[in-house]
């Protein structure tokens, strides 16, 4: 796992994969929904951010964080 966990934070340490990190964090862990939103939205939106959350801890344990 540890050469996959490194490959993350190499594609995500360039100045394009800083740009991409950014936009799924806006689009995912940044977003909000309404009042009216549904059950199933809601698990959508989460598992959404999960897989997000995912990829912001692969990144970290690649560059060698205590994550």
């Amino acid at each position: 796992m540890k050469n996959t966990e490194q490959n993350y934070a190499r594609c995500f340490s360039t100045p394009s994969g800083l740009v991409v990190l950014e936009h799924l964090r806006k689009i995912t862990v940044a977003r909000t929904l309404g009042p009216n939103a549904s059950d199933s939205e809601l698990r959508w939106a989460e598992s959404q951010r999960a897989l997000v959350r995912q990829i912001e801890a692969l990144i970290a344990r690649g560059r060698g964080d205590n994550t």
